[in-house]
C-alpha cells in the first residue's frame, strides 16, 4: 500500500529549510543568530556524542551479520579499494578545482600578519609522529577511554576485534547480538 508523505516529512526539505532558515535569521538579525549560537554547539555536541556508538553498533553487526569470516576479509578488502580510489578521486577533483578556478586569488592578505598560534600544537604534532605511533595510537589504552574521547580510529579497531571475537562464539555470542 503506497502513501503520499508529504513533503515536510522528508528529511532533505527539514534540512535544506534549517538552511534557509539559518542564512535568513543571520542575515536578518545578526545578534539573534549570536544569541542562538549555543543551540548550534549543542547540535554538533549531541551528533558528535553519537558518532562512536553508531560506528560500534554497525561495525560489529555488520561482521556479526556474515557468518563466514572468509567474506568478511573480502568486504573488507573491496572497502579499503573504494576508499582509495574515493579518496584519489577527491584528490583529483580538488587539485582540478584549485587549478582551474584558483580559489583566493586576487585577496589583499598577507601571508606574514596571519596569526598561526591556534594549528601550531596541531602542525608540530603532525611532524613528530612515526609510522609505528601511528599504529600504536590505534590500539586503544581502555576501551571507555576511546568512547569518551572520540577516538574513532580506536573504537573502529576495537569493534573489529568485538566482533570478531562474537563471531568465533557462535550461538552462544547470538543472545548479545540479538539483544
Amino acid at each position: 500500500m503506497y502513501y503520499a508523505v508529504r513533503f515536510y516529512r522528508h528529511l532533505y526539505f527539514q534540512v535544506w529549510s534549517a538552511i534557509l532558515a539559518g542564512i535568513l535569521l543571520g542575515y536578518l538579525d545578526p545578534r539573534l543568530a549570536v544569541r542562538m549560537k549555543p543551540l548550534g554547539d549543542a547540535f554538533i555536541k549531541v551528533i558528535r556524542m553519537l558518532i562512536a556508538p553508531i560506528i560500534f553498533c554497525t561495525v560489529v553487526h555488520g561482521i556479526v551479520g556474515m557468518k563466514d569470516l572468509k567474506r568478511v576479509g573480502r568486504v573488507a578488502i573491496k572497502a579499503l579499494i573504494y576508499f582509495e580510489v574515493v579518496t584519489t578521486l577527491a584528490l583529483v577533483v580538488g587539485l582540478l578545482l584549485v587549478n582551474v578556478w584558483g580559489p583566493g586569488a586576487g585577496m589583499n592578505v598577507d601571508p606574514g600578519t596571519i596569526d598561526t598560534t591556534s594549528i601550531q600544537s596541531y602542525t608540530s604534532q603532525a611532524g613528530q609522529q612515526s609510522v609505528s605511533e601511528f599504529v600504536m595510537h590505534i590500539i586503544p589504552a581502555t576501551i571507555v577511554g576511546a568512547f569518551a574521547e572520540g577516538e574513532i580510529l580506536q573504537v573502529l579497531f576495537f569493534s573489529v576485534l568485538f566482533a570478531f571475537a562474537l563471531s568465533l562464539l557462535g550461538e552462544r555470542g547470538r543472545p548479545l547480538v540479538t539483544m
